[in-house]
C-alpha cells in the first residue's frame, strides 16, 4: 500500500499576492519537524489557528498568515481535509 505524500488543491477563489495570483496549492505531508508547536488533536479538529501555524510550512508556494486569512472558507476546509488525511492514513 502506498501513501500519498502530497496533494494539489485548485482554489475556488485564487489568492492575490501583489501582482501574483495563486490558483493552485501543493500540500506536502507534514514531517515531525513541520508539526513543531502544533497540537495534533487541534489539527485533527481543523482548528484554524493550528492550520495557520502549519500551512506555511507545508504549502507550495509557501502561504503567509495574511494569505491564509484571505482564503475562501471552502478553500481552507479543503486544506484542512488534506491535512487530516495526511495525519490519519
Amino acid at each position: 500500500m502506498t501513501q500519498d505524500t502530497s496533494a494539489t488543491i485548485t482554489l475556488k477563489k485564487p489568492l492575490k499576492r501583489g501582482e501574483q495570483e495563486i490558483a493552485e496549492l501543493k500540500l506536502r505531508k507534514p514531517d515531525t519537524g513541520s508539526l513543531r508547536g502544533c497540537r495534533l488533536s487541534m489539527l485533527l479538529n481543523s482548528d484554524v489557528d493550528s492550520l495557520v501555524m502549519l500551512l506555511p510550512r507545508i504549502t507550495e508556494p509557501a502561504l503567509t498568515e495574511h494569505d491564509i486569512s484571505q482564503m475562501d472558507v471552502k478553500d481552507l476546509v479543503s486544506c484542512a481535509s488534506e491535512v487530516v488525511g495526511f495525519l490519519t492514513e
